[in-house]
């Protein structure tokens, strides 16, 4: 398996970073970069100066931005794009045999579709499957341990996928749940923002151990509603991921929560951050899916207003601190 070729679609911080782990063993990894300028130079500079700079590439891994090239003769596709371009990017491999790894995270603010219904109406459940966990790509491309969960409907393809990942520090666990693996990995981004805005309000540890606490509560409930399982929550997909985002100083989610909090405006927090913040448009769609659900999710809708500018982010925390009280479990 070692010297089948994986393709990577992708070249920002994460698809680069799991081009550098599919590769570090000396597996021939195909990293597709759209951008044909780009593409050339980080194949000859042998880095990714834009995104993880200072790491330099394996000797297996090459750049292109021939999408034909990129998926020639390789073993399995690893999705690696903003959930925004998944649609359009999956349409274009649909066709093929192999296995399909979707390695991004997020809700269809239109459909309220999750990543693994759009790659299951993409390329069929036989090869579909999820990798979600905590994990930064600067960690995961450094070669620092990471735990993480590959999730397919059969165990065998999940085991299958694993296993093409063979660098040592990328630690790998299986599941069958990937409805609860989605829901956990594009979730846990809105409870970042939340844990940003603590943050940068000076609030302190305790109340960032709140949000974590409460938010893994209301994202297990919209899971388990949705067909995932509670057991999945308390895991590498779920709690795993929730601590990270939440705490983490590479998050981009809680790096945006960070910038509203210090009074700036959404336009300037996106600018701030320089990269996709896939909990603006997740927290739409989960507070609209637990609508649909009956479901309260406190910390999600109170995300949203800040993100649609009805509230202030010190307007947010008294909102959320005012609710009535009530029994932590019922």
């Amino acid at each position: 398996m070692k010297q089948t070729p994986v393709a990577v679609l992708g070249a920002g911080s994460w698809g680069t970073a799991l081009a550098m782990v599919l590769s570090r063993c000396g597996r021939e990894v195909h990293l597709f970069e759209r951008n044909g300028a780009l593409a050339r130079e980080m194949q000859k500079v042998r880095r990714n100066n834009h995104f993880l700079p200072g790491i330099t590439f394996p000797e297996s891994l090459s750049v292109t931005a021939d999408y034909d090239k990129a998926l020639k003769g390789t073993a399995a596709t690893v999705l690696a794009v903003p959930c925004s371009a998944a649609d359009s990017v999956l349409s274009n491999i649909s066709g093929s045999s192999t296995p399909v790894i979707a390695a991004c995270k997020g809700l269809n603010p239109d459909s309220l579709e999750r990543v693994d219904e759009l790659l299951i109406r993409h390329v069929g459940i036989d090869r579909a499957a999820l990798l979600s966990g905590p994990s930064f790509a600067r960690d995961s491309a450094e070669g620092l341990p990471t735990a993480i969960t590959m999730a397919a409907a059969d165990l065998t393809l999940a085991r299958q996928c694993a296993e093409l990942f063979d660098d040592p520090a990328f630690r790998i666990y299986t599941s069958t749940d990937m409805a609860g693996v989605a829901l956990g990995g594009a979730l846990k981004n809105v409870i970042a923002i939340a844990a940003g805005i603590s943050s940068g309000l000076n609030l302190g540890h305790s109340a960032v151990a709140a949000l974590i606490t409460r938010g893994i509560v209301e994202i297990s409930r919209l899971a388990v509603a949705c067909g995932g399982k509670p057991e999945t929550m308390s895991g590498l997909s779920g709690l795993g991921d929730l601590v990270l985002t939440c705490t983490g100083e590479l998050s981009r989610n809680r790096k945006m929560g960070i910038a509203l909090a210090q009074g700036m405006s959404v336009d300037e927090a996106r600018t701030h951050v320089g990269q996709v913040v896939e909990g603006e448009k997740t927290a739409i769609a989960a507070c609209k899916l637990a609508e649909q659900h009956g479901i309260e999710m406190p910390i999600s809708e109170i995300v949203r207003s800040v993100l649609e500018e009805k509230i202030r982010p010190d307007q947010a925390v008294s909102q959320l601190l005012n609710r009535p009280e009530k029994a932590e479990y019922t």
